[in-house]
């Protein structure tokens, strides 16, 4: 895998989301679309390790979302 190639997996592990990290999410309303809204990680909403449709995250502008991709 390059490194500009996303893994769909990553943001679906737990201990991969970190506080001020930079995400792309999908909010609920989102899902059928598809579309990423880009921001930074201030709380991890999701309690357990993993989850197979992305750890839920508050983003520092109060957006919630699933994470499908991480920026770093």
């Amino acid at each position: 895998m390059s490194e500009k190639e996303v893994d769909p997996l990553q943001g679906t592990i737990r201990e991969n989301i970190k506080i001020g990290l930079k995400v792309k999410v999908v909010q609920k309303q989102d899902q059928r679309t598809g579309k990423l809204t880009e921001g930074i990680v201030s709380k991890i909403l999701t309690k357990s390790p993993n989850h197979h449709h992305g750890i839920k995250v508050m983003l520092e502008n109060g957006i919630v979302g699933r994470v499908k991709e991480i920026e770093g």
